[in-house]
């Protein structure tokens, strides 16, 4: 087993839904989505944020596209018009949770990572 930071199987968008936000956690390949899939849980979303107190973290999954989905529906303490937070809207919190460090078995790793020769849209299906 290899310790990467999700970033490198994976990007990612976020925003505001009022004081909440989402993060879609997009795979670069196939075999990625599957690594996701299993090793980023809405718990362990959860505990990343949990200095910004998120509320209950919930995952959906979104195989066709290679994603998940996690909604924070506390993490923004009131939202753009009332939080005192530097990033109200949640626009940076996909680009934080792409930090987070995720365990991926040395066999597999090659085929989670996006291939030299793409370009940084859109996931490869194996």
């Amino acid at each position: 087993m290899t310790r990467i930071r999700l970033g490198e199987i994976a990007h990612a968008r976020s925003g505001d839904k009022g004081g909440g936000a989402n993060i879609g956690v997009i795979a670069y390949t196939h075999t990625g989505y599957i690594v996701i899939r299993e090793r980023l849980t809405a718990a362990r979303v959860a505990a990343f944020f949990a200095r910004l107190d998120p509320g209950t973290v919930e995952r959906y999954d979104l195989p066709n596209l290679g994603a998940l989905n996690f909604v924070l529906p506390r993490v923004l303490a009131g939202g753009g018009s009332r939080s005192l937070r530097i990033d109200a809207q949640g626009k940076a919190l996909g680009q934080a949770l792409l930090e987070i460090p995720i365990e991926v078995d040395d066999a597999l790793l090659p085929k989670c990572r996006r291939r030299a020769n793409e370009n940084a849209g859109g996931t490869d299906h194996d």
